[in-house]
Formats: structure tokens, C-alpha cells, sequence
């Protein structure tokens, strides 16, 4: 069959060249269109409790999704004309962004931000900023008074009075557009109409959220295309050393490009964008396209050395890698579709993205590419160059077969393969689920946006870092004492817990009015068990606050944490699980979870359910394509066991570099086994074809080195140095992305060249001689190193 393949794609060069430049202009075409796909719905578990109780109550108390713009006073405190009329404003203007829900707009400007006080005459109650408001010192001794009734001070005003923010809530779908709402855009908008016009000598602007990530993460990918430039430079500038020939560096190249630009294409016929958090795919991508590239060019210098023609050795090429080639590619399509088993969108769209663009490489290199070589016109000056090299890493070559194959250097290598093993094993153990810094870590700490994240934290008792549990009860539950005491004990429980900033919940007004009621006395600042005197404390508060629903049947408890870090997660979950469990009551149910942590706290739970299955699975597909490769145990033992040690090394970095675990990180073990697994299949597909003509070990390794090794060696080396300038990005999550992947790739190298080769000495013990052939004799003409 790859006979005649071989023959119709041959026979017909120029059809097969027209075929597919007309296929690349016409998905180049839709490539030019990709857009930047980011949305807050795509975070959220498919399959989660908390996601489920997170839609249910959406829309009567809000998303996670929201939007925290303080503005704080460089000097004194808030209560100046400037500051109040930059305050209004800014309220104003937060009505107008695009997507965000005007019901759910809160500022101390606000209608839907209340207090509620008990006078002579009764309640009496209304906006914290009166409809009288004069900016004199009596207006503001009044205002001041007012958000402290109102239970806002530390929400809505900083604790020592010196910011107030404004809080806003995003839909997915613009309401004034009907369409998915463009975070980019949105993010701009915070930045032109909030900070670029309202930040002052005297008064600084502070903003973060959802948006505002993917608004900056957005722009640092911008930072992202310089560093892919980069790492292009570096790729070409050694495959070219590597190549020996301008033609045999561009061709490479460019069919790289093909299959990125094929993938983009597809995508965006499908109807799919591109993650911000996903900007690294596209090069793993090339890189890996690049990696089959340069196994193309190995072969056809070796047949060029062999006294055949450019079309001949072309086809010869074509011939000889067409079956491991695509064994390769398919293994790494397959495991990159294995990320879909986590039921997170974001990652399942990485894993439709990767495993396409994995699959693509496929008619890219292993049909376009070689017809392009046949057309290629090689001097003699590049056999020579070519011929030269080849002689002399002969010696190098024998060396490395004997290291890789002596009875004490081959077992050293396999224990000391199986130490690190155990101990990126246990390493994984210690890596975190979820977050491990305040702040965004896909950012730099000392980031704007992390800068803010700080300066919110410190001034108020609440940031975006909120998790609301939900107390289920009977309708009209707010009036009966045994339940509002419940939820009033948990309150407390929660505000005990380290890492709880602040709590907020209906029992707090109750509480509050129920003093009022007895000349605010401290003492009467309880619960009240008369069911009259508690109607008359939770009556006053409204709906539209998102204290309680329509029929009193739920009343949420807003938990506000200091940070999102992974143990302050675990922990405060941990605390709402237990409470629950030792209160179980059956007019009560405390349902986890809303708010932006509860999506944080679904996402570390499924991410931690799903690690190991997903892990597994990617072994399992490389191991039964490795099997139907190869047909056999011991050759796809050889390719699979140093993936292995490389994937559980990578753990153990992350440890180190404090990476932890999430949606962004994941996939990238499944990644760096896709990256890794071509080195062994290529090195073991020549060692077999070797062993079946009846070769000895040694003499099919020394031969795989010399042909197989030199393109293996190269590609590990050239993209761990490209993508290790990664480190030095401005986005952090590049940054981490950079050093994993170039350790991946030199490691995954290093495996390959090494722990492969050991562990078949033994596995193949049948076919070892203990000896090596003698090598090949140096002809005169190539005993001396020839001018480029």
C-alpha cells in the first residue's frame, strides 16, 4: 500500500503541490480570522455539585464573574468633593461596560445599597448617599454615618475610610449585542474609561476580576509572538547547521508553518477561537511538526549519501518513515485527545486544539515535505559537508552504543533512571491543587494587576475572592429561629477559619435590627426567637440585596478569603464540609458553592480527580500504539518507561518552581509525553528493522544512533534552547510554560538516547554479541573537513 501511495503522490508532484497550496490559501484564509475565545462559563466543570448549585442560584444572587473597581484616596480619606464626584462617576460609567448586568451594580452611590436603622417613630430607612446630599462637612458626617447602618464598611468603603469601590457583575452574553461577550474588549473599556480617566494625582485606580485577567494575559501574548520569533531564530539558525543547505532549512520551516496555519483554519471553521490561556499551543505545534521535519531531512541525506538522486532519495524517504512517522503522530494525537477526559471546557477545546494540530502534521510532513525535498538541487559541496559529519561522528556514535550497552554502565543508568523515578513520584505527591501565589499567577507578582489585586485586599474586607454557600431551607425559613440560628452559628464558624477575611449574610441585619428595635442595645443584637419580633428583623431587608430569595427559602452566606491560594481553598471547604456534617438538620442544607471560589474549589476537585485517570490513559494509547507499531512488549517497554521517568521528573519541577496544578497546567504532561514519545519510536523503529535482518543489538543501536540519533539530539537540543528564552517573558504563565517545556524536550531527549538503549540491552539479550562490528573505513576524500 505505501508503494502505491508512494507512486500516485510521485507521479503527480505538481497536482500534489497545487493540491495543497490550494488548501492552504483557503484555510490560511480563515486562519487570518481567528479570534481571541475567552469566556468565564468555559472554567466551569461540566459535572460538578457546585457548578450545578452555582447555576441553579445564578441568576437570582449573581455569577462569580465580577468586576471590583476601587478607587482610593492618596491622602486623607474619601470624604472630599473630588473624591465623591470621581466615585459617581466611575458608578455611572460601570453601568455602560460592555456585558455587565445594571441590576447588579453596587456602589455606595447605588439604590440597591441601603441602610436600615429604628427611629422614634419606627424603621426608617433609605440610600446610603441621600437625594440631599450636599459635599459639606454635615453631608459627609451624614454619609458616614449611613455606611456604617448599612453593614457596607469594608464591601463598599475601605475599613479606614480612605477607598470606596464599585462592584459589578458579568453576563456571558452582551446584553446590547446578543453576543458572547468579548473580554478583550471589556478589559479596555476598564482601562480607557475607568483608569485612563479617572486616576488622579489624588486619587489611584484599582481594578481587578475575570475581565481584567484575560485583558492582561491577552496583552502579554502580545509578548508571546516576540518570544516565538525568538525561539524561530534559534530553530532555524541550528537547522541550518543541522541541514547544511538554505533550501533544507526553509522547506522545514515552512511546512511547520503549514500545519499551524491549517490548524487555525480548521479551528476557526469550526467555530472555535483561541484561549488566551491556550497561545502556547500553536508553537508545541510547530515544534513538534519540526521534530518530524528534521527526521525527513535525516533520512533524505542518508539516501543522498547512498549515491541516489533528489527524487529518488525523496521517495526513499517517504518510503522508510511513512509507517513510524505516522505511528508517531497518531500516538501523540491520541494522547493529547485524552485531555478531553476532564470535564472542564477550557481544556477540552486544548484538547481538541492540540490533538488537530498534531494530526494535521500527518499530510504536512509526511506528504508535502518530501515532495518539496524532490525538487531540491544538492551541490557537491553538500555531499561532501554531509558525508564528512557522518564519518566523523562515527567514532562518537560507537562510543555511546558501548556506554548505553555495557553490562555495569547500562544498569547504572537504569537505576539511577529508576531513583529519579521514586522521586518525582513522591514529588508529585506534594504538588499543590490550584493556586500556590495571591493574585493571578498566569501574571508576574509585581504586575499591575497583581499590585491591585494587593492594594484591594489590604484596604477592604473583600476583593473578588468570595465564596457564597447557600442555606437551603423551607419557604419562608428566614422567619424561623432554629434556622436563621444555624446559619447564624455557621456565619461565625466560617469568620474563625484562617484565611476568611470577612463573612456577610442576612443573621448580620437581622442581628443589627433586632438591636435597633431595643435602643441598640448590645445585648439585643441576637437572633430573635419570638417568629413575629424575627419577621420584623428580616423584613426590611429586600431581594435586590442577595441576602435572601423571592420566598425566603435561601439565604446565602458570603464568605470573602484573603487570597486563592490552594490551601486557603482546601481549607475553607474543608471547614463549610465539616460544619455541615455536624449539623445536619433537615430544615437546613448547606449547598456548596457560588462566587468565583466556588468555581475555584470545582475546578481543584475535578482537577484531582481527573490527574491520574488522564495520565493514564495517555500511557495506555502510547503503549497499545507502540504494541501495534512494533509487535512487541519489550520495544514498546523501551519507549514508554523513559517517558515515564521524564513525566513524574516534570512533577517534581513544578514542586520546585511552585507551579501548582490547575486547568492551565494539567495538560502539559500529556503534552510533554506527546512531545517526547517521536524520539523513542524513530530510534526503536531502526533498532527493530536492524534486529529483523538479523543484526546484533549493538550494531542495530550504533546504526540508529548514527541515523536516527543525530535528528533526535538536534531537535531536543534546538527547541529546549528555543523555548528556554521563554523564561525570561513578562507573562508568568509563559514564562513556567517555557522552563517545562524546555526540560521536557531536553530530558525527553536524554531518555531516548539513554535509558532506551539500556534497557534493551537486557530486554534483548538474545541479540547481543558483547562486541561491535568494526566500523566502516573513512574514504581520503572525507578525512578532512570540507568548506561550507
Amino acid at each position: 500500500m505505501i508503494a502505491r501511495l508512494e507512486e500516485l503522490i510521485f507521479r503527480h508532484r505538481l497536482v500534489t503541490l497545487a493540491v495543497f497550496a490550494a488548501i492552504t490559501l483557503f484555510l490560511g484564509w480563515f486562519a487570518a480570522k481567528t479570534r481571541v475565545d475567552a469566556s468565564f462559563d468555559k472554567q466551569l466543570p461540566t459535572d460538578h455539585e457546585y457548578i450545578e448549585n452555582f447555576r441553579k442560584h445564578r441568576t437570582q444572587f449573581g455569577g462569580a464573574n465580577r468586576v471590583v473597581i476601587a478607587l482610593v484616596a492618596k491622602q486623607g480619606n474619601i470624604f472630599t468633593p473630588e473624591f465623591f464626584q470621581t466615585l459617581k462617576a466611575v458608578t455611572d460609567e460601570a453601568y455602560y461596560l460592555p456585558g455587565v448586568d445594571r441590576a447588579q451594580v453596587m456602589s455606595i452611590f447605588t439604590p440597591n445599597v441601603r441602610y436600615i436603622e429604628v427611629v422614634e417613630e419606627g424603621l426608617q430607612g433609605g440610600n446610603v448617599i441621600p437625594a440631599d446630599f450636599a459635599p459639606d462637612a454635615a453631608g459627609f458626617e451624614k454619609v458616614r454615618q449611613n455606611i456604617v447602618k448599612s453593614g457596607r464598611l469594608g464591601m463598599l468603603v475601605a475599613n479606614d475610610y480612605t477607598g470606596a469601590a464599585v462592584i459589578a457583575s458579568l453576563q456571558e452574553v452582551d446584553p446590547q449585542t446578543g453576543r458572547a461577550l468579548d473580554y478583550a474588549k471589556v478589559a479596555t473599556a476598564l482601562e480607557e474609561k475607568i483608569r485612563g480617566r479617572f486616576q488622579t494625582d489624588t486619587i489611584s485606580v484599582h481594578i481587578i476580576g475575570f475581565a481584567k485577567v484575560i485583558g492582561d494575559i491577552t496583552d502579554g501574548a502580545k509578548g508571546v509572538l516576540v518570544f516565538f520569533g525568538i525561539a524561530l531564530v534559534i530553530s532555524a539558525v541550528l537547522l541550518y547547521y543541522f541541514s547544511q543547505s538554505v533550501m533544507l532549512t526553509v522547506l522545514p520551516l515552512l511546512t511547520s508553518f503549514c500545519a499551524v496555519v491549517w490548524q487555525f483554519g480548521i479551528l476557526n471553521l469550526l467555530g472555535f477561537g483561541i484561549d488566551p490561556l491556550s497561545i502556547l499551543v500553536p508553537f508545541l505545534i510547530f515544534a513538534i511538526a519540526l521534530s518530524h521535519a528534521t527526521q525527513m531531512l535525516r533520512s533524505f541525506r542518508y539516501e543522498i549519501n547512498m549515491g541516489k538522486d533528489e527524487p529518488a532519495a525523496a521517495r526513499a524517504s517517504f518510503s522508510n518513515l511513512f509507517v513510524p512517522g505516522c505511528i508517531a503522530i497518531l500516538t501523540g494525537t491520541v494522547g493529547f485527545s485524552t485531555i478531553y477526559l476532564v470535564h472542564v471546557p477550557t481544556i477540552q477545546e486544548l484538547a481538541i486544539t492540540a490533538s488537530l494540530g498534531v494530526f494535521l502534521i500527518i499530510f504536512t510532513d509526511r506528504f508535502l515535505l518530501p515532495v518539496l525535498v524532490s525538487y531540491t538541487k544538492m551541490s557537491p559541496g553538500f555531499r561532501r559537508r554531509v558525508n564528512f559529519r557522518r564519518f566523523a561522528l562515527q567514532p562518537y556514535w560507537r562510543r555511546l552504543t558501548n556506554f548505553t550497552t555495557g553490562p555495569v554502565s547500562s544498569v547504572v543508568i537504569i537505576v539511577l533512571s529508576l531513583a529519579l523515578l521514586v522521586f518525582g513520584w513522591l514529588k508529585s505527591h506534594e504538588v499543590k491543587i490550584g493556586d500556590l501565589h495571591a493574585g493571578v499567577p498566569e501574571l508576574r507578582q509585581d504586575s499591575r494587576y497583581n499590585q491591585d489585586t494587593a492594594v484591594i485586599t489590604h484596604e477592604f474586607s473583600i476583593g473578588v475572592d468570595v465564596i457564597t454557600v447557600l442555606a437551603e431551607t423551607v419557604p419562608n425559613g428566614v422567619v424561623d429561629y432554629d434556622v436563621m440560628s444555624l446559619v447564624d452559628r455557621f456565619a461565625w464558624h466560617m469568620r474563625n477559619i484562617e484565611g476568611v477575611q470577612s463573612t456577610a449574610a442576612l443573621t448580620d441585619y437581622a442581628r443589627t435590627i433586632n438591636a435597633g428595635w431595643n435602643e441598640g442595645a448590645l445585648k439585643w443584637r441576637v437572633i430573635p426567637r419570638n417568629p413575629a419580633a424575627l419577621a420584623q428583623s428580616v423584613s426590611p431587608v429586600e431581594t435586590a440585596t442577595g441576602f435572601l430569595n423571592n420566598d425566603g427559602s435561601v439565604i446565602p452566606v458570603m464568605i470573602y478569603l484573603h487570597d486563592h491560594k490552594a490551601e486557603t481553598i482546601k481549607r475553607v471547604i474543608a471547614a463549610v464540609k465539616e460544619f455541615r456534617a455536624a449539623h445536619t438538620s433537615d430544615r437546613v442544607k448547606f449547598a456548596l458553592a457560588t462566587g468565583n471560589i466556588g468555581v475555584m474549589a470545582a475546578t481543584n476537585e475535578v482537577v484531582a480527580a481527573a490527574q491520574t485517570p488522564m495520565v493514564l490513559w495517555v500511557y495506555a494509547a502510547v503503549i497499545v500504539l507502540c504494541l501495534l507499531s512494533f509487535r512487541s512488549w519489550r520495544g514498546a517497554l523501551c519507549v514508554i518507561v523513559p517517558l515515564v521517568v521524564v513525566s513524574y521528573l516534570g512533577y517534581a519541577l513544578k514542586y520546585y518552581l511552585n507551579i501548582g496544578l490547575k486547568t492551565s497546567t494539567l495538560p502539559v504532561i500529556a503534552l510533554g509525553v506527546g512531545i517526547g514519545v517521536d524520539y523513542g519510536i524513530y530510534l526503536f523503529s531502526a533498532i527493530q528493522e536492524r534486529l529483523e535482518q538479523g543484526e546484533t543489538f549493538e550494531d542495530a543501536l550504533c546504526f540508529a544512533f548514527a541515523t536516527m540519533g543525530t535528528s533526535v539530539m538536534f531537535t531536543g537540543s534546538a527547541l529546549a534552547v528555543g523555548v528556554g528564552t521563554w523564561a525570561w517573558s513578562a507573562l508568568k504563565f509563559q514564562a513556567d510554560m517555557g522552563i517545562l517545556l524546555s526540560f521536557l524536550f531536553f530530558f525527553n531527549m536524554l531518555g531516548a538516547m539513554l535509558l532506551m538503549p539500556a534497557l534493551g540491552r537486557w530486554l534483548f539479550y538474545s541479540h547481543l554479541s558483547h562486541h561491535l562490528r568494526p566500523a566502516d573505513p573513512i574514504p581520503p576524500e572525507y578525512s578532512n573537513p570540507p568548506q561550507a
